[in-house]
Parts: structure tokens; C-alpha cells; sequence
């Protein structure tokens, strides 16, 4: 391999070889020469240059999380001790299906409240359609007969707060019903999947005694979940710009699956900074039909902007450092090439926008090039 920088050489005499010297310093010209044989294992590529359509994305990190419109914490109506449990970490439950199993003395006292009140609603409105009927044969008078109104009204209302009170408790009209024809109270208290789902989490064992306030289960529907993830303050434009079409699918990258896809909608973005971090959160939500998509996965959002048409770029692997600097080379003809100062706008991880320094229809080496630049540096080092 042959380096060619400057235009100087033996035979020549002084004054010739600093006119071409200066004549090359002058344009700013940089040559590499590679003979044949050296071309040919080297390696390189080079292609002509054109304009395309062109867009950029930028990742931002985040974290996968069950979907919350779709995710249960099941915690009991009632204290109660624990007497069966059916369901276990993991395992995919249908809806109204029995998790757990309590026994409740505090719902048994409810209900027999509530047939002690209606008893004597019954005793009340009796003895007030008495009142009425001695009223009008004037046996009683009229304050007698709204006393025992005032009876019956306080009753009714200590009958419905007895009612209310088992619905409060878990017990729905159905279950009030067979109460009052069947008149037997149960004490048992069943703990149900509000709907179809896995148990992504347990906290019960057979025999302790739970409080209205503990998580017993979790139960999420997992068939689509939210990527949450994090957008610094400067790329904030970015993001709108790039999501103003409604709808627009949005890539999920996982390393569990890597080199894989996933393909989301943004369903929320912040309208709040956090003040820790200049951040703002965006959510996206992702189908995960087949569950290969775990809660607390990280993954990264790749958000793509619009893509312009006409633009000058060429493949990132051709543009080369120089402290800097950024260049390419140039194939000016076979097994010659320049090294030319470039200005990069943006990249999207394959190709390179070109601000300055080419000009459409040019071949640029697009393989190889580091091969050329360490050819080139070589004097320097």
C-alpha cells in the first residue's frame, strides 16, 4: 500500500517541489493509492451517493408493567380467618372463580342484624296498619297512631342500614335473598377473580387471620401490558413531533429477545416533569398475546421520527473520526481515493445525514473505509 499526502518527491527540484506542496496544502487535498492487487484485499466498497427518504429515531429507556386497567389487588370485605385456599402463584383463574375461603365471624353477626331488623320492621308496619284501622273507628287518637308511624319509619331505616351493611360485606341481592327466605346464616366468606387472569401475586396461608386492609391476591390481565418509560427534557419536541399522527405504532426493544420488535401505541404522555430527574413519562400499550413480555422486563422505546424525503445520506460505517473531524473517502478513480472533510446532521443507526462537504452522485466508500484510514494516519502516528 502506497500513502500519497503530498505532491514532493525526488527528482524534482526545490522550488518545484514546494510550488505542488503548496499547491496541495492550498486545497486541502488527502490521497490514499492502493495498488491493485493491495485494492483487491482490502476489501473495499465503493457506491454512488444519492438522496432518499431519511428519518431518525432516538431510544429512551423503560420498564415493562402490567397493564392497570386490567390488574386487580384482591383484599377481603371482612376479617376473617382463612380456611381454604385454592389458588396459587401463577395459575390462570377465570372470572368470578374461587381464590380463597374465609370464615367471618363479624359477617355472621351482620346477618343475623339484618334479620333481627327486618323482623321487627315487619312487627312495625303491622301494628302501624292497626293504628290506622283503630284510628278510624276512633278507638286511638291521632298521636297515638303517628307514634307508632314513627316507629315504623325508625325501623325501616335500621332494616335498610342492615342491608346496606351486607352489601358493604361482599354480599350481593342474590345472596340477600336466599338469606331471608332461608333465614341461615353462613359465616363463610369466598374470595373470587373479578375477571379472567393470572396470579401474579399471594399473600395467604391456610389459618391466619386477615384484615381489611391486606393484599391477599394479585390478579392481572397480562394479554396486554404497558412499557412505562422515561424522556429527558430536551428531547421532549422530539417526542411530540414524532407522535403527533394518533395511532402511530412505536418499537419496543427487550434484550430477553434480542434483535426482536415489538410494536406498541403511546397511550399516555406526561404533562408533568418529575423534578428529580427533568424527565417525562410515556406510556405505550403492547399486545402479549403469547406472554413473552414479563412484568419489570426493561426495554428501550425507539421512537422514529418523520420521514423527510430527498435527503443527501450515506451509510454511518462510511464516516470516519478524526478527533473532530468527520470525513470520507472518495473514489476518485480506481484504487485512488480522497479523504474529504464532511458535516453530519443526524444518523438513525444505518445511515448518516450530509450537511456539507459531498455532493449527490459522488462514489463514496462504504465498506473498508477504516482500512483507508489507517493508511492515511499512518505518517501522523
Amino acid at each position: 500500500m502506497v500513502l500519497l499526502i503530498s505532491a514532493a518527491g525526488c527528482g524534482r527540484t526545490p522550488s518545484d517541489a514546494e510550488e505542488s506542496k503548496s499547491s496541495e496544502s492550498a486545497a486541502g487535498t488527502r490521497l490514499v493509492r492502493l495498488s491493485p492487487d493491495d485494492l483487491a484485499r482490502s476489501g473495499v466498497v465503493a457506491h454512488t451517493i444519492g438522496r432518499t427518504a431519511f428519518h431518525t429515531y432516538r431510544d429512551f429507556p423503560g420498564i415493562v408493567r402490567p397493564n392497570e386497567n386490567a390488574l386487580a389487588d384482591i383484599t377481603p370485605l371482612v376479617r376473617g380467618r382463612v380456611m381454604e385456599v385454592h389458588a396459587d402463584l401463577g395459575q390462570i383463574v377465570a372470572p368470578n372463580q374461587i381464590l380463597a375461603v374465609l370464615y367471618s365471624s363479624d359477617l355472621g353477626l351482620a346477618q343475623s342484624a339484618y334479620l333481627k331488623a327486618r323482623a321487627r320492621r315487619h312487627v312495625a308496619e303491622q301494628a302501624y296498619q292497626r293504628a290506622q284501622f283503630l284510628l278510624k273507628e276512633k278507638v286511638i287518637g291521632q298521636a297515638e297512631a303517628q307514634r307508632r308511624e314513627g316507629e315504623m319509619i325508625s325501623i325501616r331505616a335500621e332494616a335498610q342500614e342492615a342491608h346496606e351493611r351486607l352489601r358493604l360485606l361482599g354480599m350481593d341481592n342474590k345472596d340477600i335473598s336466599i338469606l331471608e327466605k332461608t333465614q341461615t346464616i353462613r359465616s363463610q366468606v369466598p374470595i373470587v377473580a373479578p375477571f379472567a387472569g393470572r396470579v401474579i401475586a399471594r399473600n395467604i396461608t391456610r389459618g391466619e387471620v386477615v384484615e381489611t386492609t391486606q393484599k391477599l391476591f394479585v390478579v392481572a390481565d397480562l394479554s396486554t401490558v404497558w412499557v412505562v418509560g422515561n424522556v429527558s427534557e430536551k428531547d421532549i419536541a422530539y417526542v411530540h413531533r414524532a407522535t403527533a399522527v394518533p395511532g402511530q405504532l412505536i418499537e419496543v426493544h427487550v434484550s430477553a429477545y434480542s434483535g426482536e420488535a415489538f410494536q406498541g401505541a403511546i397511550s399516555y404522555v406526561g404533562d408533568v416533569l418529575d423534578p428529580a430527574t427533568r424527565t417525562m413519562q410515556v406510556r405505550l400499550t403492547v399486545a402479549n398475546l403469547a406472554g413473552r413480555l414479563k412484568p419489570e422486563m426493561f426495554a428501550t422505546i425507539r421512537i422514529a421520527s418523520e420521514t423527510a424525503q430527498e435527503v443527501l445520506a450515506i451509510p454511518e460505517a462510511a464516516v470516519q473520526q478524526d478527533r473532530e473531524r468527520s470525513f470520507v473517502f472518495i473514489q476518485q478513480e480506481p484504487g485512488v481515493f480522497e479523504a474529504r472533510t464532511i458535516r453530519v446532521g443526524n444518523t438513525n443507526g444505518t445511515f448518516a445525514e450530509v450537511l456539507d462537504g459531498l455532493r449527490e452522485g459522488e462514489v463514496v466508500v462504504t465498506e473498508g473505509a477504516f482500512i483507508l484510514k489507517s493508511e492515511l494516519l499512518k505518517p501522523e502516528a
